[in-house]
């Protein structure tokens, strides 16, 4: 599985292994044209919509903070802990095919960006921007992937 060649790594490390690689991560986000599978969106597995889902549901859960500036840092920090624990399931348990791997690869390596300035690990970006960027990278998995029920968060502001 591509995903987990790629990521594994940083996976088991924790997001510190990210920052050498994060420009590499951009870099490989950017050549990943994200695509439908024939104009539909891609299969996914149990441990992909488990994952995703968790995921939506803790950076939604903390929405009304991050919008009132109220989120604390160690909240910020927990939430980033939480996306990096269901990252590690998703790539550990996720079995799909490698064209879908390729655009799963694009949309979680953009999450793991926004989920290191979240937790504060870049010092020109605001931690609600990260938020943003892990919004977005929901909304992007939606657009691409078989998700029944699936509905992203509302990152307005």
């Amino acid at each position: 599985m591509l995903i987990a060649g790629v990521l594994a790594a940083g996976t088991v490390a924790g997001t510190g292994a990210w920052a050498a690689t994060e420009h590499a991560h951009e870099h490989a986000a950017d050549a990943h044209a994200l695509k439908l599978n024939a104009g539909k969106k891609w299969a996914t597995d149990e441990p992909l919509r488990q994952g995703m889902t968790k995921i939506r549901d803790a950076v939604d859960a903390k929405l009304p903070a991050v919008h009132r500036g109220k989120l604390s840092a160690a909240q910020y920090d927990a939430l980033g802990r939480e996306i990096d624990a269901q990252i590690a399931q998703i790539v550990q348990n996720c079995k799909l095919d490698p064209q879908a791997d390729e655009v799963l690869h694009a949309i979680l390596a953009e999450m793991m960006a926004g989920n290191e300035t979240l937790q504060g690990k870049n010092a020109k970006a605001k931690r609600s921007a990260g938020v943003v960027k892990v919004v977005h990278t929901l909304e992007q998995y939606g657009k691409f992937f078989e998700h029944p029920g699936w509905s992203a968060p509302k990152a307005g502001h």
